[in-house]
């Protein structure tokens, strides 16, 4: 495998930075899942933490990173998550950590982003008027802005997800991951193509919110003017160059799906495996009902990688 920005050594050592509490997450296999997808389904659940998603392996690495090097303040953009798992990080570590998020994301994520101590500034926009606010105030106070995706701590957190699969997983023949920023793909793309080469990689993106699968099929950087999708932990409209390179050498498809196969997929979790999971989270499990003859008789492990919904919401969703 060509070599993209990230590093197996240093990803093996993030897992001594990182709260075990984010660490070794349940992998199994959920056979009720099976007669309505028609192949066998392991879920890795990255749910089970203090800030119910993914994001906390990453922020750990950030903040640990920080505070060895005496940083007192960190400003991030965030559709919620990111910014949840950095105020838990920063907070156990003395940091100062502002958030910027859009008005309009999701109440329970920002609730608890304001119960965590943080900072949150809220802007009239979507993420990547965020992402310009937060870059615009690290600039004038002269903080560290952690950038989702870009910043390698972020991604080789998120490989370590990709370790405990390779290491602990029954063989398995692909694996579904959200696509969002790029972070989970690429850092668990690089472990698993390093490390086990056989298994397929496939990304999975909201038709709503195309633009990074777009930009892997095209092998260049397409943005979008908007976004129309419930998943707004994928919701963005600007990929990062460099993640795209990274994208381009460990991911082997990179897929859409509709919004009704979404919802379909987070009531199935609901239904078959007692999870209540967010859109994002669900977006594996969608690329199998929409295509079951391309996974039919195979292993898939699918990565449910957050559970912060609106109560409310979430019932809209699934009760359609």
């Amino acid at each position: 495998m060509q070599e993209t920005r990230l590093d197996t050594a240093r990803i093996r050592a993030a897992r001594r930075v990182i709260d075990p509490v984010f660490l070794d997450t349940p992998l199994y296999r959920c056979e009720a899942l099976e007669p309505g997808l028609g192949c066998t389904v392991s879920v890795k659940l990255e749910t089970a933490n203090p800030v119910r998603s993914f994001k906390g392996r990453g922020t750990e690495v950030v903040a640990s990173l920080l505070a060895d090097n005496a940083s007192q303040a960190a400003v991030c953009a965030s559709a919620g998550n990111l910014g949840q798992a950095l105020a838990w990080s920063g907070r156990g570590r003395g940091l100062d950590i502002t958030v910027v998020a859009s008005r309009f994301a999701t109440r329970a994520k920002l609730d608890r982003i304001r119960a965590l101590d943080a900072g949150l500034e809220l802007v009239d926009g979507d993420h990547e008027v965020a992402r310009e606010r937060a870059a615009a105030i690290a600039r004038y106070d002269g903080i560290r802005l952690v950038e989702d995706s870009l910043d390698i701590e972020t991604c080789e957190g998120a490989a370590t997800i990709g370790l405990e699969l390779v290491d602990t997983a029954p063989s398995f023949d692909a694996v579904l991951i959200a696509l969002g920023g790029g972070a989970l793909a690429t850092g668990v793309g690089h472990v698993v193509k390093a490390l086990a080469p056989e298994v397929e990689v496939i990304c999975v993106q909201p038709l709503g919110a195309p633009a990074l699968t777009h930009s892997w099929r095209r092998r260049r950087v397409v943005t979008t003017d908007s976004t129309d999708t419930i998943a707004d932990g994928v919701a963005g409209r600007r990929p990062i160059p460099a993640v795209l390179d990274d994208l381009l050498l460990v991911a082997d498809d990179a897929v859409l799906v509709q919004e009704a196969s979404i919802t379909a997929g987070m009531r199935m979790l609901l239904d078959h495996a007692g999870l209540v999971v967010e859109p994002s989270a669900a977006l594996g499990i969608a690329a199998i009902l929409e295509d079951r003859d391309r996974f039919a008789g195979r292993h898939v492990v699918t990565v449910v990688c957050g559970s912060n919904v609106d109560v409310d919401a979430y019932h809209r969703w699934v009760e359609r």
